[in-house]
């Protein structure tokens, strides 16, 4: 009789820690259905979220021309929020028709932007725009695009650590930029530079509160290693010396769509992400300067790595983020770049030029940027 007593105690154990077991999976898929689910690729609703978003636009802004328009541009360099670096006319450029070509897409138009209709519909709202100095050209030249039509006295400036704001009083609306180049977080530990591709909050506390946000994170993943922005990267707990650029960048870009999947509603904030701006860096830098005119096509259109990543991601997501490319439409103004021209030069300066950088990353103002806040304005 003993033998099946040992049994039934078997039994009886065994019943218990099956209970046990599945009552710690109960509590643990509860919590990865609230910290994780943003993973849970269901590949139907998000196609479906984002071909309902995408068919409120049915213009495709990135096949189409650039063309000449004497009626631009939309202000001048001598707008007071516009950094010495890209004010290229003042620092000396001796041709202004960069400034003068908008983007005509097959088939539809982009409307020509208007202050006073696009702070219409930010009335009491806040627009910021979240990335590197490429988008900070961006801030500036949706800000000059906004500002003349405001009385002097009515518009003001504030900052709050990484982040500025231009304020429209009248309004109550204001166009903001905050500093992220990389979206997660670089930190200093000692004397070495650490970038958490799993850490984000440092950055995104100062994107809670906003109507419409926009992104772009692309160019420092791709640094050289002499320019490199870290010494090492952190995932959890892992450390790694050198990491394939294009796994470090899907690493924290995965962060950001986790953050805006977890944290935004979709009925109160809009989300865009700009795509990457394309540099014509090639030569050194010199590939871009004394360049007059936008390129006619682009035998190889231009799809940088980075963007591709980008996608993949965003394809993941369940909230609606939309993307703006202006990847292909800026690969073709090679002419828009400041070159030489970021700083006023004297005359001694002028007879050796080629001792100097050529900056083919950034962009002057009035210029290229103009187009990308009219396609911005079209989509908002």
């Amino acid at each position: 009789m003993a033998k099946p007593t040992l049994n039934n105690s078997f039994l009886l154990l065994f019943f218990i820690f099956t209970i046990s077991v599945s009552l710690f999976y109960v509590e643990s898929s509860h919590y990865e259905a609230e910290e994780l689910s943003w993973l849970d690729e269901k590949d139907d609703e998000v196609i479906m979220v984002q071909s309902k978003h995408n068919s409120l636009r049915s213009c495709d802004f990135t096949s189409g021309k650039w063309f000449y328009d004497q009626s631009y541009p939309l202000y001048d360099s001598s707008c007071p929020y516009l950094t010495t670096a890209v004010t290229c006319q003042k620092n000396g450029r001796p041709d202004s028709d960069y400034e003068k070509w908008r983007w005509k897409p097959q088939g539809c138009s982009i409307p020509r932007f208007d202050a006073l209709d696009f702070l219409g519909r930010m009335r009491g709202k806040r627009i910021m725009l979240v990335g590197d100095s490429i988008m900070r050209n961006q801030w500036e030249s949706l800000v000059c695009l906004v500002q003349s039509v405001i009385p002097v006295a009515r518009k003001t400036v504030t900052y709050d650590g990484p982040s500025m704001a231009f304020h429209a009083l009248d309004f109550e609306a204001s166009v903001e930029f905050s500093w992220a180049p990389l979206l997660v977080e670089l930190k200093k530990g000692g004397n070495k530079r650490i970038l958490h591709l799993d850490l984000i909050e440092e950055n995104a506390k100062y994107w809670k509160g906003v109507d419409v946000l926009v992104f772009d994170s692309a160019h420092w993943w791709t640094h050289s290693e002499k320019y490199s922005s870290w010494d090492f990267l952190m995932d959890g707990n892992r450390i790694f010396r050198n990491l394939n650029p294009m796994v470090a960048y899907q690493k924290g870009l995965l962060t950001w769509a986790k953050w805006v999947d977890l944290n935004l509603d979709p009925r109160k904030t809009r989300v865009i992400f700009r795509s990457m701006s394309p540099r014509h860096n090639r030569e050194n830098g010199w590939k871009c300067y004394n360049q007059r005119e936008p390129l006619g096509y682009a035998s190889h259109p231009y799809v940088p790595e980075q963007l591709q990543v980008l996608k993949g991601v965003l394809r993941r997501m369940r909230f609606p983020v939309y993307l703006q490319d202006i990847t292909t439409i800026s690969a073709l103004r090679r002419d828009g770049h400041p070159s030489i021209y970021a700083r006023a030069m004297g005359q001694e300066e002028k007879q050796h030029l080629r001792d100097y950088n050529s900056d083919c990353s950034h962009w002057c103002l009035p210029g290229v940027p103009d187009i990308w806040n009219e396609m911005l304005s079209a989509l908002l």
